[in-house]
């Protein structure tokens, strides 16, 4: 059987990979920080066995080591995904507290998979629309050939160290297989906001991703006299990033590849629409119906083929998305 270490297990991503592992019939571990939320996966999921599905403890991402145990398994791992990524709400140090365990925390893995785990053969890493984009100079179009431009001086500034900390740290693990030609290969996935279903058992309303914190917002009826700006204007449902994550370790051909994994371009005042129609119950809360859109006329293009010829997907639309997010909302408890 084919076995799987799927790295920051309680995280929203994560959380849906977890299924498509169990579903596709894969072995998985899930490293968690503290044995509440390992236990939380394990409930969450009563009919599958301990063999199919366990958890192991790592702490901290960013420390060194940090995964040395963690990879250490028998029968031993054939998969690897990624998506841990260093928790800490106080950035006051943009390279100590978000740069260093960032970049930490992708070479560290990297480390001791080749150090301890010569069986693995690939790894997929979560990475970010945030490591392609260029907010200064947009391109006309963006797809995996992009990279954020991005300098080590600009990702001091506390409003552009995120995308900084995806940037480098997504390089730092193709400069570690260019340099240290280890025995496995990797592919990277970079979505932009991620909307759909929270996962109840994981989250509570004040604690669900931050993409989705619009829906949630929206539904509250913050935006009933002002929709929030978009900013960023583009998304893919959660349920599409946790199919590429495991399309990923299925298909041969994705190695060695990034994908830019998004479903296109969307404003805040569309979700509103949609939600008037699939919720009028919702109608009291949501904005007017003449408010208007911030999506540009001349918004940049994307090309996505690479994820839909490589990995197969095909993209959820924007109202299943919606109404789908809206309705776990709803069952959590506005």
């Amino acid at each position: 059987m084919v076995k799987v270490l799927l790295t920051g297990g309680s995280g929203f991503i994560a959380a849906h990979i977890v299924d498509i592992l169990l579903q596709h019939g894969f072995d998985t571990v899930v490293t968690v920080r503290s044995e509440e939320k390992g236990k939380q996966i394990l409930k969450a999921h009563p009919d599958v066995s301990k063999e199919k599905l366990s958890y192991v403890l790592v702490k901290d991402i960013a420390q060194d080591g940090a995964f040395d145990e963690a990879v250490k398994s028998s029968p031993p791992f054939d998969y690897v995904l990624h998506t841990a990524s260093p928790f800490h709400h106080n950035v006051q140090d943009p390279v100590k507290d978000f740069l260093d365990p960032a970049i930490k925390g992708t070479t560290g893995i990297l480390k001791a998979i080749k150090a301890y785990a010569p069986t693995v053969k690939r790894v997929v890493i979560t990475s970010s629309f945030a490591a392609i984009v260029n907010p200064n100079q947009h391109a006309k179009v963006y797809s995996e050939k992009v990279w954020n431009p991005i300098t080590w001086e600009e990702a001091k500034d506390h409003s552009m160290v995120y995308r900084a900390s995806k940037t480098f740290a997504e390089k730092a693990a193709w400069d570690f297989v260019k340099n240290e030609k280890p025995n496995f290969d990797i592919a990277t996935i970079n979505p932009p906001l991620v909307f759909g279903p929270i996962v109840p058992y994981l989250n509570s309303l004040e604690t669900i991703n931050t993409s989705n914190q619009r829906m949630r917002n929206l539904v509250q009826g913050k935006m009933r006299e002002k929709i929030e700006p978009t900013a960023t204007f583009l998304w893919v449902d959660v349920r599409d990033v946790a199919l590429a994550h495991v399309r990923a370790i299925e298909v041969p051909e994705a190695g060695g590849e990034r994908f830019f994994v998004t479903a296109g371009h969307f404003s805040n005042k569309e979700i509103a629409d949609i939600a008037r129609e699939t919720h009028p119950q919702l109608e009291s809360k949501l904005p007017p119906t003449d408010a208007p859109s911030d999506l540009p006329a001349d918004i940049y293009g994307i090309d996505n083929s690479k994820s839909q010829k490589v990995l197969g997907l095909k993209y959820r639309p924007l109202k299943e998305t919606v109404s789908d997010t809206i309705n776990s909302i709803l069952a959590v408890g506005v």
